[in-house]
């Protein structure tokens, strides 16, 4: 039999983000879906390191992974037309829900099931998949900081936006990310040196 969900999944590289702005620097769903999955995995080992959470950094890391796959099919919506009113924002994550359901049918049958619960997590990871979301917030966030770095101002409202977004989920473990390592995103790589 011949099942297509890899192969499917890696065209992930070909759907590129931040579509209504000028870019200085392309990024594509495949580079942001690493970097959310690090983030998201970094966030559950500071609630479990400094609060004493139970969290699965796995689990989350593995969410982060899979969690823009149904733009394979959709295509990346901008933020401000997929959240622009409740309807629009509910018919989009009915049209996800669906993208996701058509990817699980590029699978054997003896795998549905393992990646149904990393596309479409159940509540009992709800936890984690908020970290997720801050992730991809986080994401965005680092996104705008080297967009201004290398001089594009479009990024100016996006950056601020998203900031006040991430403040507002009030998540301990974002203001920890914010405070400990935020500020090397905006050093160059002389700054940051190692050697």
């Amino acid at each position: 039999m011949d099942y297509a969900f890899f192969a499917m999944v890696s065209r992930l590289r070909w759907i590129d983000r931040w579509a209504l702005m000028r870019n200085s620097d392309n990024e594509n769903l495949s580079e942001h879906s690493l970097e959310v999955a690090m983030l998201a995995h970094a966030l559950a080992l500071i609630g479990n390191k400094k609060f004493d959470k139970k969290l699965n950094p796995e689990k989350a890391a593995l969410f982060g992974l899979y969690h823009d796959v149904s733009e394979i099919l959709t295509g990346d919506m901008p933020t401000p037309v997929k959240y622009f009113n409740p309807a629009i924002a509910n018919a989009y994550k009915d049209i996800e829900k669906t993208a996701c359901e058509k990817l699980l049918t590029l699978l054997p049958d003896y795998l549905k099931e393992s990646y149904s619960e990393v596309m479409m997590p159940d509540d009992a990871f709800s936890y984690e998949k908020k970290l997720v979301k801050a992730a991809d917030k986080l994401s965005a966030y680092i996104k705008c900081i080297n967009e201004k770095k290398a001089g594009n101002s479009e990024f100016s409202s996006a950056e601020a936006a998203t900031l006040k977004s991430l403040k507002a989920m009030e998540l301990e473990e974002v203001e920890v990310f914010l405070q400990d390592f935020m500020p090397s995103y905006s050093k160059t790589l002389d700054e940051i040196q190692v050697w």
